[in-house]
């Protein structure tokens, strides 16, 4: 879908709410939402100010559809892992190693998008980086108690847990071998954790 804006006082040009989207999702993921301001934005997405609020409403407004993006089309699809019959740590395996490898994928863009969105300075911007990190962490809490209801606040912290600190040292320049060691050692703890 594209709508006609204006710039300035010369014509309408198209704009692709859907590519400014994705063109704002790397920058966030790039710098991190507290080192991109509204400048950095129009300029990237090619627009004015005035454009930029008529379409996004704010910068959290912005970052809350570039989230929800995330999650469809970027984020671990923690569902189809671990919706399946095998053991279920390996399957809890498989988040981590998945995790490892997407957070330490692009070279410029590292860590999850969410995770890092949590320790943002905008409330706004926080609460819905907040949200779907929750949502994440229900799933993976739901999944193991239906084996394992007693242990499942337990691991799914511990999993939760890997997790972030694997996106904390990807964006601190951890390369991918090591943080797949990282996520294979947390494995071997689950493996440990959970009875086949």
């Amino acid at each position: 879908m594209t709508t006609d804006i204006l710039r300035g006082r010369g014509r309408p040009r198209s704009f692709d709410p859907d590519e400014a989207i994705a063109t704002a999702q790397r920058l966030f993921h790039e710098r991190g939402y507290d080192a991109v301001g509204i400048v950095d934005l129009t300029k990237a997405l090619g627009i004015n100010p005035p454009s930029f609020y008529a379409a996004f409403g704010s910068k959290a407004g912005l970052y809350a559809r570039i989230l929800e993006r995330y999650a469809e089309t970027g984020a671990i699809p923690l569902a189809q892992i671990l919706d399946t019959d095998r053991p279920l740590a390996l399957s809890l395996a498989e988040v981590l190693e998945h995790a490892a490898r997407s957070y330490a994928a692009d070279g410029t863009a590292t860590g999850c998008l969410v995770l890092e969105g949590t320790r943002c300075n905008d409330k706004e911007a926080r609460e819905a980086s907040c949200g779907y990190h929750v949502a994440a962490q229900d799933l993976i809490r739901r999944r193991i108690a239906e084996q394992y209801p007693l242990e499942a606040d337990r691991l799914a912290d511990f999993v939760c847990t890997v997790m972030a600190g694997l996106s904390a040292s990807a964006r601190h320049g951890q390369g991918l071998d090591r943080l797949l060691d990282t996520a294979r050692l947390a494995g071997l703890a689950l493996a440990q954790a959970l009875p086949r």
